[in-house]
C-alpha cells in the first residue's frame, strides 16, 4: 500500500516552512553537540581511565545495542504516541545524562569510573531509539511525500555538517576543558534541540484508535511482516545492515589507531574527523540532483558501488602525511552513505501507511542498527587479537561488500522506485 497526495495547491518552498525549519534548526545543533561526544566519550575512556581497545568497543557498542534490546517494542509505542511530546522527553533525558559525566569529574566526592560512562552510552542509547524511531516517523507529518526527499537531504547535508564541525570543536573543547567536560556541549545540544521541538505547532494526526486496542506483540509482528514483505526494502535493509555491522567495526578502533598507530593528539584526531566529514556534507547537497539525473532506485546501489571504493585509502595511512590517506577514503565513504540514506530513507518513508510508520522504522532500526553493537565488539576483540590495521581492512572489506544486496536485486532493473517491480 502506498500513499497518495491529494492537495493540489502550489508546494511550498522548505525555507519558507517554519515548523521544518525549527525541526532542522534543533537537529544541526543537536547533531553538532552528538559529533562531540563521538569523539570526548571515547577519549575520556583512554585519555582519563586508560581504558583497553576492547573497552572501547564495549563502549562504542552500548550507544547501539539498545537498538537491538528495544527497537522492535518502540516502534509500537512510538504510533501509540504523541512522536511530537516523545521526542522532547527524549532529548530533556540526555541532556542529563551527558550533564551528569562532566558533574562526575569536579563534584566533591565523585570520581569518573568507567561504569559510569557504559551505564550513560547505554541509558542515552535507549532513548535516541525512541527518538529517531519517532524522528523518522514524525517528519512525513510535516512534509508532503514530493518533499521528503529534499527534506532528508538537507537533515544529512547538516548532519554531515555536524561531523564536520562537531570533531574540530571537540578537539578545541577537550584540549581546553578536558575529554569529560566537553561533553558539556552535547548536554546543551539536547536543550536547545527541545525547544525547537517546543515551538513546532504542526498538528499532528493522533493515533489509529485500533492501535490502543491491539496487543505490542501483534503490533510487532505487523511492522516486520511489512518490512521482510517489501521485496527491495528487504534488499535495503540487508545492505544497510550489513554496512553497519563492518563499520561498526571500524569506528571501534578508529580512536585507538588514531592515537597509538597515527600518534595523533586530540586536537589531530578532530581534525582529521573533520576532513573526513567534508564528504557527507557533499553528500547531503548532491544526494537530491543525483537521484534525478540517476534515478532514485538506480542511485542506491549506484553509489556505495562507485563512491565506496575510494574508501579502501583509509587503512594506508601512516603517521606523517600519510595521515591524509585516512580523511581521504572516509570522505568518499560519507558522501556514499549520505546519497545511499537519503534515497533508502525517502523511499521507506513514501511508501509506509502513516500508522505504520513507527513499526516499519523501528523494525528497520532493530536489524540494521542491531548488527551495530555485534561490530563494535568484533572491532574490539580482532583489533586485540589481530591488531588494529588488519581489523581496518577487513571493515572497509566487509563494508564494501554490502552492496551486493541491492545489486542483485529488483533496483538493478528500475531507474525510479515508483517504476513496477
Amino acid at each position: 500500500m502506498t500513499q497518495t497526495l491529494t492537495d493540489t495547491s502550489p508546494r511550498r518552498s522548505l525555507w519558507r516552512h517554519r515548523d521544518f525549519l525549527l525541526l532542522w534548526g534543533g537537529q544541526s545543533v543537536s547533531e553538532i553537540g552528538s559529533s562531540v561526544t563521538v569523539l570526548a566519550l571515547p577519549l575520556a575512556a583512554v585519555v582519563l581511565l586508560n581504558a583497553s581497545t576492547f573497552q572501547v568497543g564495549l563502549l562504542t557498542a552500548m550507544s547501539t545495542v539498545p537498538f537491538l534490546l528495544v527497537a522492535l517494542p518502540a516502534g509500537a509505542l512510538v504510533d501509540r504516541a504523541a512522536k511530537h511530546r516523545l521526542m522532547m522527553w527524549c532529548d530533556l533525558g540526555r541532556l542529563l545524562l551527558m550533564a551528569s559525566v562532566p558533574l562526575a569529574t569536579f563534584l566533591p566526592g565523585m570520581h569518573l569510573t568507567f561504569l559510569h560512562l557504559l551505564v550513560v552510552a547505554l541509558l542515552a542509547g535507549v532513548l535516541t531509539v525512541f527518538f529517531d524511531v519517532a524522528y523518522q516517523s514524525y517528519l512525513p507529518v510535516l512534509l508532503e511525500r514530493d518533499d521528503l526527499v529534499e527534506g532528508n537531504g538537507k537533515l544529512g547535508t547538516t548532519q554531515s555538517f555536524a561531523q564536520f564541525a562537531g570533531p574540530s570543536l571537540g578537539g578545541v573543547l577537550v584540549g581546553a576543558l578536558g575529554a569529560a567536560r566537553a561533553l558539556i556541549a552535547d548536554a546543551a545540544s539536547y536543550g536547545l534541540s527541545a525547544l525547537s521541538l517546543f515551538l513546532i505547532r504542526t498538528p499532528e494526526p493522533p493515533p489509529h484508535p485500533s492501535r490502543k486496542e491491539s496487543r505490542i506483540r501483534d503490533d510487532i509482528k505487523e511492522g516486520l511482516h511489512f518490512v521482510v514483505g517489501q521485496p527491495i526494502l528487504r534488499k535495503v535493509v540487508g545492505c544497510t545492515g550489513t554496512s553497519n555491522l563492518f563499520n561498526s567495526m571500524l569506528m571501534a578502533v578508529e580512536i585507538p589507531f588514531m592515537v597509538r598507530v597515527l600518534h595523533l593528539k586530540p586536537g589531530g584526531v578532530g581534525l582529521v574527523l573533520t576532513m573526513a566529514a567534508v564528504g557527507g556534507m557533499v553528500g547531503g547537497v548532491t544526494a537530491g540532483p543525483l537521484a534525478k539525473r540517476f534515478g532514485s532506485a538506480r542511485i542506491i546501489w549506484l553509489a556505495p558501488l562507485v563512491l565506496g571504493l575510494p574508501a579502501f585509502l583509509a587503512p594506508l595511512a601512516t603517521p606523517g602525511w600519510g595521515v591524509l590517506f585516512y580523511p581521504a577514503g572516509l570522505a568518499f565513504f560519507g558522501m556514499m552513505a549520505v546519497v545511499y540514506n537519503v534515497a533508502q530513507v525517502s523511499y521507506r518513508q513514501a511508501i509506509t501507511p502513516h500508522d505504520l510508520l513507527g513499526r516499519m522504522n523501528a523494525s528497520v532500526r532493530f536489524i540494521v542498527w542491531g548488527t551495530m553493537p555485534l561490530g563494535a565488539l568484533l572491532g574490539g576483540a580482532v583489533g586485540t587479537w589481530l591488531g588494529l590495521r588488519p581489523t581496518l581492512w577487513i571493515a572497509v572489506i566487509g563494508s564494501y561488500s554490502a552492496v551486493a544486496w541491492v545489486f542483485f536485486s529488483p533496483l538493478r532493473h528500475l531507474r525510479d522506485v515508483t517504476d513496477p517491480v
